[in-house]
């Protein structure tokens, strides 16, 4: 608290004019108007530091220091922090009238998952409240990361090697998808990763794709042997015979060109299904 005052009485800068803080209180020791200021912050405070505003409100529940989400990441690890806290250390600040760990939870609640959540496109975060186009921008760019680095992974070693990882990214990259996609994962000689691209994207239950087009972007990327994959939308990763039709029309197709399907892979939510693990059937 002593903390906070004391940054709050530090002279301005030369050429910043003073603005009107007559809704902070003057006591440093008055905690109680501190948690109001903090639980109902005024019209014209753009942001609420939560470290700051949210440390005072927790204080005031009993919460030791060392409980705070910034703390216990460091003491105890990521793990030991829930969702919430985990999008709030992402978000950094709340805004005027949002809380940021409400912020948290709306979002949670509005994608139904973190997993869902890091699925999201730019017009998913759009007209949320609390949620501006800063805070969509670290939110975006959190989601890409991790995006790149489960990419970068797969690259450094065979793939064939790590399916673990491969249904790892492919459940990060369309598993949340409210439409059925396909990818194709184009593997040079090694069987490490060269790129991933969207083939085609269709319906909540249909989907066009066409063997023709796979096979001419194979050849445009040199690769040795590919991945396939699509999502299904309804969580259900049973194959439908259109499924395995194509698998075998795409293993029968690359082959002409001494190209190996290594799998066709369905996502869903939670589960995926693997043609190559079911023997191709």
């Amino acid at each position: 608290m002593n903390q906070l005052v004391s940054t709050l009485q530090k002279p301005l800068p030369d050429g910043v004019e003073a603005r009107e803080t007559s809704h902070l209180p003057h006591d440093a020791e008055d905690l109680d108007s501190c948690v109001e200021w903090a639980d109902a912050p005024p019209d014209d405070l753009v942001a609420t530091d939560f470290s700051i505003a949210d440390t005072i409100s927790r204080k005031r529940q009993g919460w030791p220091t060392r409980d705070m989400p910034r703390e216990r990441l460091f003491d105890a690890g990521t793990a030991a922090l829930s969702d919430t806290e985990m999008v709030a250390l992402v978000l950094g600040s709340g805004m005027a009238g949002h809380d940021v760990f409400g912020i948290a939870r709306s979002l949670l609640q509005r994608f139904g998952s973190l997993r869902a959540m890091l699925d999201a496109t730019p017009e998913d975060f759009a007209g949320l409240r609390g949620v501006g186009p800063a805070k969509r921008a670290q939110l975006l760019a959190i989601i890409e990361m991790a995006r790149r680095a489960l990419a970068e992974k797969m690259r450094e070693r065979p793939l064939i090697d790590s399916p673990d990882s491969v249904e790892d990214y492919l459940r990060l990259l369309i598993g949340a998808r409210p439409y059925e996609v396909f990818v194709c994962l184009f593997l040079d000689a090694r069987h490490r990763l060269i790129r991933t691209e969207e083939n085609s994207r269709g319906s909540l239950t249909r989907m066009a794709v066409y063997p023709r087009e796979i096979v001419r972007r194979t050849l445009a990327a040199n690769a040795a042997s590919l991945i396939v994959a699509h999502n299904h939308p309804s969580g259900a990763v049973k194959p439908s015979a259109s499924d395995r039709q194509l698998t075998q029309v795409l293993r029968d197709t690359l082959a002409l060109i001494d190209v190996q399907l290594i799998d066709h892979l369905v996502i869903g939510a939670h589960d995926t299904y693997s043609f190559a693990r079911a023997d191709w059937s």
